[in-house]
């Protein structure tokens, strides 16, 4: 058994009584497991297993497959702040489904989880901008070896859509929506 740090970005049914749990870890980098038993009523991961939810996790490898046995999930942060507005959702949202994108499962980045512990730990007592968002994109492109700021003058998120082949759909509708509150506050 081993135990890391983890941020759940996102769960799915496996079955009746289960559920598939995708990962951002410390040590692991992004992985996919299975809590056994998660969806029965008095199960030990009741409470413990929704989005964005920072937690310690216990997992057992699979030598077969990528899928891993989750044994245990102490609840570290659940960045309730994140759920009190959508625009703080929707951003949240977007920063999964970029990491989602530009990491290999199984691929330990560190640098990658502190980066989306920051970025959730901002969304919890922040509204979000874009600047928020453009930080976050530049630092992914950084870790991910395709933006330098002090050399380029490139769109980070750009790079990160060409070295990746795609950016989420999301991105638009979250910045016409950052874009409207700015002005909003604004008036």
């Amino acid at each position: 058994m081993e135990t890391t740090a983890a941020i759940l970005l996102r769960k799915r049914k496996l079955s009746d009584t289960s559920l598939i749990v995708s990962w951002c870890t410390e040590s692991f980098g992004c992985i996919q497991t299975v809590a056994k038993g998660a969806r029965r009523p008095k199960s030990p991961f009741s409470g413990k297993l929704d989005l964005f939810f920072e937690a310690e996790i216990s997992i057992v490898r699979s030598r077969k497959s990528d899928l891993h046995t989750l044994t245990e999930v102490v609840l570290k942060n659940p960045f309730p702040g994140i759920r009190s507005n959508y625009a703080r959702t929707q951003t949240a949202a977007y920063f999964v489904e970029l990491i989602e994108i530009c990491t290999e499962r199984d691929h330990r980045e560190p640098e990658l989880f502190t980066l989306l512990r920051r970025a959730f730990g901002y969304l919890d007592v922040n509204d979000p901008t874009q600047r928020a968002v453009s930080h976050f994109e530049t630092e992914l492109a950084r870790i991910a070896g395709v933006h330098d700021s002090k050399k380029l003058k490139a769109d980070p998120a750009s790079a990160l859509g060409n070295l990746f082949g795609r950016l989420p759909l999301s991105r638009t509708p979250l910045l016409k929506t950052l874009a409207a509150e700015a002005k909003n506050s604004s008036k």
